[in-house]
């Protein structure tokens, strides 16, 4: 009977530690998020000293146009080097990105304009795809794009709605809650948008994901009081 009771208390002993560690693993998770978020949302406090290697995540249509159209106005030479990703089906994006590069190098030299580098991520879900067979397709580009972050480990991630956006964000804000990279997420909406946020800054918003979410009209500053309305942008 003794021993039966030793054993009893071994075991609640045993339970009662792993759930203290759990509840305290899950404490100090939340704690870091709370923390990320709130750090995230506040201007920086100084101008970085050197460039800045940027992802640049493109999407077809107008998604890219829209994006080309804005880096066209940037500092280029601050965000180097460049990684442009586009989704594994998407050709064009990554062409047009390869063109707008290659006038960088006619306008400027090599060492200030930086390198640049083009690659594919696999898209969560493709068009008309039932939603049962979308779960393994994210899974995969979940897995895919932690690997491109933890290869590329940016320190800004530029993008304005494309799906593909969506993996690579989730992944570069875990990466940010666990101290291994701190990638700054800006999130620019399309101007096709007047009264809503599209599916992908709308999951932005809501999750806290993005550093910074500009939109391009006065109303939907109004809808979504934490988003920036800076003007038209692209």
């Amino acid at each position: 009977m003794d021993y039966q009771d030793s054993c009893f208390f071994a075991e609640m002993g045993f339970l009662n530690t792993v759930i203290l560690l759990i509840i305290g693993t899950s404490t100090l998770i939340s704690i870091r998020i709370i923390y990320i978020i709130c750090w995230s949302s506040k201007p920086l406090q100084r101008r970085p000293t050197g460039p800045l290697s940027a992802l640049i995540i493109l999407g077809s249509g107008g998604h890219t146009a829209e994006m080309l159209n804005l880096l066209a106005v940037m500092q280029m030479d601050r965000f180097k080097p460049r990684y442009y990703i586009a989704a594994a089906t998407d050709n064009m994006s990554l062409q047009k990105a390869r063109v707008l590069e290659d006038s960088l190098m006619e306008k400027a030299e090599v060492e200030l304009v930086g390198a640049s580098h083009f690659m594919q991520i696999y898209r969560s879900r493709e068009v008309g795809q039932s939603y049962i067979t979308s779960v393994g397709t994210t899974l995969i580009a979940l897995t895919h794009a932690l690997w491109l972050m933890i290869k590329i480990r940016p320190q800004v991630i530029l993008c304005n709605g494309p799906g593909t956006c969506i993996p690579l964000c989730a992944i570069a804000f875990f990466l940010k809650v666990f101290g291994i990279r701190w990638s700054s997420i800006f999130y620019v909406e399309s101007i096709a948008r007047v009264r809503r946020l599209s599916l992908s800054g709308l999951l932005l918003y809501k999750l806290r994901m993005a550093d910074q979410i500009f939109v391009q009209w006065p109303q939907l500053k109004s809808k979504y009081p934490r988003a920036n309305y800076v003007g038209r942008l692209m």
